[in-house]
């Protein structure tokens, strides 16, 4: 299983769910971030009807690294994430959602 390469954008992934971005791709996308990232990072959700499904799969992706300590925010706004990196210093954050995109869209957003 490949993920697909057009979600991934500038800033962000994003993609129409189930077609363009799924569970399967999350986990494989997290698995491979869990290696980028050292200490404390937090997660976060929107509240897109895709987005509960998609934050298990990220949440089991991220634990692939077992020195990752992963903070558990929920359903937050970006907003909130960026704050909470920055006045918890931790080392990053992710964040399921798929912005200003219809609802049939989905993705990550991930701040170092």
């Amino acid at each position: 299983m490949t993920v697909n390469r057009k979600i991934f954008k500038a800033y962000d992934i994003r993609g129409i769910y189930p077609t363009e971005i799924n569970e399967v791709g999350v986990v494989m996308i997290a698995s491979k971030l869990a290696n980028h990232f050292k200490g404390r990072i937090i997660i976060g959700r929107d509240t897109r009807l895709s987005s509960p499904a998609l934050y298990q799969q990220l949440k089991k992706g991220l634990s692939a690294n077992k020195d990752l300590e992963i903070l558990e925010a929920g359903l937050i706004t970006t907003p909130m994430m960026y704050f909470l990196v920055n006045q918890l210093k931790l080392a990053g954050g992710v964040m399921i959602t798929a912005s200003h995109d219809p609802k049939e869209f989905n993705g990550l957003k991930i701040v170092g």
